[in-house]
């Protein structure tokens, strides 16, 4: 005989396994559900080819994430005329050499890179709930916040040393040319982390180079001070990460917070900028990780993004 329950018990036991079964989804499934995003973006000159860009971000590979650095060397098989890292490569200080065994067959194409605080710094541990407080105060990071005590220094030179030798491009508050393989110049001005207040534009302020045939603005959190300088610069396109795509988002709401001052619209995907009648395409990839201390994701798979760059209007 099949078991009753009053309705008042029943109700408490229907929202507890919905709450549990979303709970294993969002810790256990759609962590490990890995997709490749394809954007198409209007920013060239008339004449030149498409061109592909792969943007990688926010990886924060922990020691063990088999499936993960499988995934990401996978990528390699996309053949991309150009590879951009926006930064947060790590979680855990042990995994340098198993994020850059996954890099590894990427970093045999043109490349440059940024790098965010999670490069930098591992991970603490911290109440989500202060992700909505910074959110309410405007204070995110290092911009309004006390400085952080007893961070744990990640050996990020090593990390840098190997994209370097690979022939990346580092763009941490730098300017960079690469030349592709169809003889395309791509010039490229990056920041280093506005969040914890690296970001320095006045060296590489002044807009982008004339002579290149594409000018590309990198930068690994997308603060608004940071977007409008390089909107105001003149750069068709800038590629951003850090925000996670809001990382647990609400199914028809879209995110809560993006970890910075941009707007929760625009927490990933392709939007535009406008600043002084300016205007630039932006986009912000969701990245293909977490910290290692909310290893979660909801309505917000991980992802790595292919950009088709054609011909504008």
């Amino acid at each position: 005989m099949r078991a009753r329950y009053p309705l008042s018990l029943s109700v408490p036991l229907g929202v507890t396994a919905a709450g549990a079964a979303c709970l294993v989804y969002a810790g256990v499934i759609e962590p490990r559900s890995f997709r490749l995003r394809r954007v198409t973006v209007p920013v060239l000159p008339r004449g030149m080819r498409p061109l592909r860009v792969l943007q990688v971000s926010d990886i924060h590979m922990v020691s063990g994430q088999n499936r993960k650095r499988r995934w990401l060397q996978s990528l390699a098989g996309l053949r991309p005329d150009l590879v951009v890292n926006t930064g947060d490569n790590l979680s855990d200080p042990e995994a340098v050499p198993e994020l850059l065994d996954a890099l590894g067959p990427l970093m045999e194409f043109p490349g440059a890179y940024v790098f965010g605080s999670n490069d930098y710094y591992g991970p603490k541990l911290r109440n989500p709930a202060r992700y909505l407080v910074e959110k309410a105060t405007g204070r995110h990071g290092l911009n309004g916040n006390p400085p952080a005590v007893g961070a744990i220094h990640n050996p990020w030179e090593g990390m840098r040393d190997t994209f370097d030798a690979a022939g990346w491009v580092g763009l941490s508050n730098a300017r960079g040319r690469i030349k592709l393989d169809g003889g395309e110049e791509i010039a490229l001005t990056g920041l280093d982390d506005p969040h914890i207040k690296r970001d320095r534009y006045d060296e590489v302020a002044g807009g982008p180079d004339q002579d290149a045939d594409l000018p590309l603005a990198v930068v690994h959190a997308p603060y608004l001070r940071v977007l409008d300088a390089f909107t105001a610069d003149r750069y068709p396109l800038i590629l951003a990460g850090h925000t996670h795509g809001g990382q647990l988002r609400i199914p028809f709401y879209g995110a809560l917070v993006t970890n910075c001052d941009l707007d929760t619209d625009r927490a990933s995907g392709l939007s535009r900028h406008e600043v002084d009648g300016h205007r630039s395409y932006l986009y912000v990839s969701a990245g293909c990780g977490a910290n290692r201390y909310t290893p979660f994701r909801f309505a917000c798979p991980p992802e790595a993004t292919l950009l088709t760059l054609i011909e504008r209007p």
